[in-house]
């Protein structure tokens, strides 16, 4: 008579037999060595490296391109001066430069969903007062490559910001860096572990400090509650963000940290999820009046099958939400350059001499709420580490206000030479 064993598996308890028994061995044992051989074959040399990033756009031409229909696109490959494509370990990524070769350097990081040519106009303004100008497309938006393999946290936007300086013909040994959204707290990231490298550090509508009471229950548990199958959450996001119907355009509209997520403003801790009711309608430019925020947005959750995949991933793991730790640091910069300042120490440390930086507030925006940021910030980097600028309108103001945001950014430079 064949041996019968009792296997207990928490709840579930079997009587299997020796033939069972065996059975169940060998299934588990090729399980294994399958397991064993994808592993091995994928990180074998050039083992993974079609499957490393989601081609933008760009790479992966859409029928729209072929077409020679490119120039009618919301979003064409030469929307903004100097474009070129920089191939990186992490997949080719989108970078524009332009503006006088000799003036001084200003890096602009964009927020986490509209990609950089709602900076296009800011762009244009700083290089007309005689700045050179870098803008890119962060990983997974716009024709940037999205890295499929890695988390999208502050750790590979800073190598980004890296890869991009990196890319340059011109030096860019030192640089005003002007954040914007989730840029913000990306810029602070990055000042945080190379502050020789800014020469001020500029954040308009800022993350990076926003409370977390204004993530709502419904976002909690879209994206980190960990309930819901990633796949249910991928095609929820991706209907979420898509704009449905055309807007007609406007000259003040939304934001940026999640605003595409939802049309409406909810004042019942949901916030996070909207930035204005006129986000979709906002003009991507003045140089283009009858593209919108919704356009470029629908074209590229349409065509950029990385966007979902970096959104996500940027909303869990990205520098949004009282992120203390790099401002905490940050403050410690600041404090540091203002010492060598007040002490005339010649042999002080390059980079922020003026020991303060300059956020830039809508006065309506509902995702940075100006008195929050004002209180946090303070609280963080000190009232002599942070000077504030409060301007007319919302989340939008550096695409709809782009000559106003450039004048006040281009006075505190200003301040901080003498």
């Amino acid at each position: 008579m064949a041996s019968v064993v009792d296997i207990s598996l928490g709840l579930l308890k079997l009587r299997l037999g020796l033939s069972e028994i065996m059975t169940l061995t060998a299934i588990v044992a090729i399980v294994a060595v399958a397991a064993w051989v994808s592993v091995k074959l994928a990180r074998r040399p050039g083992g993974k490296t079609k499957d490393l990033f989601i081609p933008s756009p760009g790479i992966a031409r859409p029928p729209e391109f072929q077409e020679g229909k490119a120039a009618d696109l919301p979003y064409p490959l030469d929307a903004l001066p100097g474009g070129r494509n920089v191939i990186t370990p992490y997949g080719s990524l989108r970078a524009y430069e332009w503006g006088p070769e000799e003036g001084e350097r200003v890096l602009f990081v964009h927020g986490i969903s509209t990609p950089v040519v709602a900076l296009g106009d800011l762009g244009h303004e700083f290089a007309n007062r005689g700045y050179r100008v870098m803008l890119f497309d962060l990983f997974g938006r716009g024709y940037s490559d999205a890295p499929k393999d890695l988390e999208y946290d502050a750790r590979l936007y800073v190598t980004q910001i890296l890869l991009v300086l990196a890319s340059s013909k011109q030096p860019w040994t030192m640089f005003h860096l002007v954040g914007y959204s989730l840029g913000g707290g990306l810029s602070v990231s990055f000042t945080r572990y190379f502050p020789h490298l800014v020469s001020s550090l500029t954040l308009v509508a800022t993350g990076g400090l926003i409370r977390p009471y204004h993530v709502g229950w419904q976002s909690h548990l879209l994206y980190h509650s960990g309930l819901i199958p990633e796949l249910i959450v991928r095609i929820l996001v991706k209907r979420r963000l898509r704009p449905k119907d055309e807007q007609q355009p406007s000259a003040a509209g939304g934001a940026d940290i999640v605003s595409a997520e939802a049309k409406k403003h909810l004042p019942n801790g949901d916030g996070d999820s909207n930035g204005g009711d006129g986000f979709d309608s906002a003009v991507i430019s003045k140089f283009r009046p009858g593209v919108t925020i919704a356009s470029v947005m629908r074209w590229q959750v349409d065509h950029h099958e990385g966007f979902i995949t970096a959104f996500l991933s940027t909303i869990r793991n990205a520098p949004i939400y009282a992120a203390l730790d790099d401002w905490m640091h940050l403050a410690q910069i600041l404090e540091a350059r203002r010492r060598s300042e007040r002490d005339n120490e010649s042999k002080s440390d390059p980079g922020i001499q003026s020991g303060k930086v300059l956020i830039v507030l809508g006065d309506s925006d509902p995702v940075v709420v100006k008195e929050e940021m004002i209180e946090d910030a303070e609280r963080v980097l000190g009232t002599d580490g942070v000077e504030f600028a409060i301007l007319p309108g919302g989340h939008e103001i550096p695409f709809t206000s782009s000559t106003v945001v450039a004048s006040t950014v281009d006075a505190f430079l200003h301040r901080c030479r003498l």
